[in-house]
């Protein structure tokens, strides 16, 4: 019996949450090699808000995105997608979410050397059957400055322009979220505010969710809140960021010895500024 559609924006876990996390934990390993990724990580993604996700090296946020978006699997806790408790998923239906309800950025574009940049940003809909809504891409196209370039195949295009194509390919679908794993680690400053900017006009414009991890405290202040993970765990949180204040947070941040008990009381004068 072949599973129904799931649908985006259709589902949530409770009004304003596009995505949850509860008690999400991740290790590697056991006995001396064990080594714990996440510890217990429980954090809401809001709709139509821009999260980054920062720490230091190490720290456990590419692992929490990850596992966020089906790409992983917890050790123990539970990911929610809308109202979809990703662990009562079959590979199929796992499949099927990722495809119809999360678009993905990373920072190697992961375009098909053979498609033109148009087919690049339509694929996940062609692999799924689904014609694209033509206002929608219109839209999206317009939006990362392609309209120009639809016909050129990635090696025609610059670094930059490659990630707009990437940015393009995952609003196609209109998913419930997008997660970009340092989406703008490979781009020149220039290319890289770029695409910041697309995604930021993406949350504002199209009501997108988006949901970034990044180590650059210039790319955070274009997100309308930062988390701080460190040694697997949520240990503080930053509404309306600036470049600056992320940088003071970082700074405090020691990757062998770091306590939420410390970093909270740090930052908890500049929550109360921004909440």
């Amino acid at each position: 019996m072949t599973a129904a559609p799931l649908a985006p924006h259709t589902l949530r876990t409770r009004p304003g949450i596009a995505a949850a996390t509860t008690d999400l934990s991740k290790v590697y390993g056991s006995g001396d090699t064990r080594v714990v990724a996440l510890d217990q990580v429980s954090i809401d993604f809001r709709e139509g808000e821009f999260t980054a996700i920062m720490g230091p090296s190490g720290c456990g946020k590419s692992t929490l995105m990850h596992c966020t978006a089906g790409l992983d699997t917890p050790t123990s806790g539970n990911v929610r997608i809308g109202t979809t408790e990703l662990s009562t998923l079959g590979d199929r239906q796992l499949t099927q979410l990722r495809r119809d309800r999360i678009g993905f950025i990373f920072q190697a574009f992961n375009l098909l050397p053979t498609l033109t940049a148009l087919e690049n940003i339509t694929l996940p809909l062609t692999i799924a059957g689904r014609r694209p809504d033509q206002q929608w891409l219109d839209r999206v196209v317009s939006m990362v400055g392609l309209s120009q370039r639809l016909d050129h195949r990635p090696a025609q295009l610059s670094g930059g322009q490659q990630q707009r194509v990437a940015v393009a390919r995952a609003l196609a679908a209109r998913p419930a979220i997008i997660f970009g794993d340092e989406p703008t680690g490979n781009l020149d400053s220039r290319a890289g505010t770029e695409i910041l900017g697309f995604l930021r006009d993406s949350v504002r414009e199209l009501g997108q969710t988006v949901v970034m991890v990044t180590h650059d405290p210039v790319a955070a202040g274009f997100a309308d809140r930062v988390v701080f993970l460190s040694d697997g765990r949520m240990v503080d949180e930053m509404a309306h960021p600036t470049p600056d204040r992320v940088l003071d947070v970082m700074k405090n941040f020691d990757t062998k010895n770091v306590g939420t008990k410390n970093v909270g009381t740090e930052n908890s004068d500049a929550r109360s500024r921004t909440s």
